[in-house]
């Protein structure tokens, strides 16, 4: 293995956060010169930016035909938000999460889950697949902005994302300029990190005998999902404990509609499904969507026992699948006391915590 290898990962995974962080700022506040609320540029700019390294990512794989490194980016980072950097999160703070994110946001993303294993049960995602998936991206957006205007908190969130921002600063001269110039500089380290990262990646993956797969779901997925990890955990020390989690499941959302959605839009040819995804990765990440619900809904809030959990999960996740790709013995013993011992006593632990939060809600 050649230390340029790691070079084109570093590279890439630095290209991608400074890119990311760009041309979210800039993009930001060229929406805000023409008039644009500042909630609505949360919802969207904001939304897509946090997504932008898994979208350059996964793009630039399928136009190369690396389908496993764009299949494995997508799973691996949504299930990675979840259980690392929630569980971090959580562990930095309790985090609260709000109503209006489990009866709306958390069903979207199971949804959104579910809709995309079906999509790829043939073992391919087409472009008539990625179509799908990128219009409902485009109407979970549109229906974002029309029930932003109607809610009461609005003022409160415009505040927040003005603050975050700069939006409420007078504009200085040629600021247009030097915003659209930020624009495309964001795009061109997006561009040049994607390229980085995927090279090193495949170079990495040959070198150790692991699938392109397994480094699309472990190295790929945690790199680009380094700027959630950042935004959230500097919410919840700032005490916007709420936006760490909807940051999360928002970005859960654009990663399977809007990534995958372009990712299979662009490439020269249907992206092939691995059977390894299908049997694993996908049922793992429906389930660790499911397993929000109960979590989100006892007390509306994540707590650090939680978090511990979510961490020790995904661990676990990560060893299995270090070991299976590099054929260790252990591997099937793993498998069986995860599947035997732990997931059943797991499920049993989340249905008493909905049973209780549901008694008291009664009550």
């Amino acid at each position: 293995m050649s230390a340029m290898t790691f070079v084109y990962l570093i590279a890439g995974l630095v290209l991608l956060v400074a890119g990311a962080e760009v041309l979210v700022r800039g993009a930001a506040k060229l929406a805000a010169q023409f008039g644009i609320p500042p909630l609505i540029i949360g919802l969207t700019v904001v939304a897509f930016g946090t997504s932008a390294p898994e979208t350059a990512v996964s793009v630039q794989a399928a136009l190369n035909g690396s389908g496993d490194i764009a299949i494995g980016n997508v799973l691996g980072s949504n299930i990675a938000n979840v259980l690392l950097i929630l569980g971090v999160t959580s562990l930095v703070a309790p985090l609260i999460v709000s109503r209006q994110l489990i009866r709306l946001d958390v069903p979207i993303m199971i949804g959104a889950s579910l809709v995309t294993y079906a999509l790829a049960w043939d073992g391919s995602l087409s472009r008539l697949d990625g179509a799908l998936l990128f219009s409902a991206v485009i109407g979970y957006t549109l229906f974002l902005i029309i029930s932003s205007r109607r809610a009461t908190a609005a003022a409160t969130a415009d505040d927040e994302f003005a603050k975050e921002f700069g939006l409420d600063e007078t504009p200085k001269r040629y600021a247009s300029l030097i915003n659209a110039g930020l624009v495309v500089a964001g795009l061109v380290l997006l561009v040049t990190g994607s390229n980085f990262l995927v090279e090193g990646a495949v170079s990495l993956a040959r070198a150790l005998g692991l699938s392109e797969l397994v480094i699309g779901l472990t190295v790929i997925a945690i790199g680009t999902s380094l700027p959630e990890l950042a935004t959230s955990i500097l919410a919840a020390i700032r005490g916007e404990r709420d936006i760490a989690v909807g940051n999360i499941v928002g970005s859960n959302i654009f990663n399977l509609l809007c990534v995958l959605g372009l990712a299979s839009l662009v490439s020269p040819d249907a992206i092939s499904v691995a059977a390894n995804a299908l049997a694993f990765d996908f049922p793992v990440m429906i389930a660790v969507a499911l397993a929000c619900l109960p979590i989100f809904f006892s007390g509306y809030a994540i707590n650090r026992w939680e978090g511990l959990l979510f961490v020790a999960y995904y661990v676990a996740y990560t060893l299995y699948l270090v070991l299976v790709s590099t054929g260790r013995p252990l591997a099937e013993v793993f498998g069986d006391a995860m599947i035997g011992y732990v997931v059943p006593l797991t499920m049993v632990t989340l249905l008493v915590i909905s049973g209780r939060a549901w008694k008291t809600q009664r009550n």
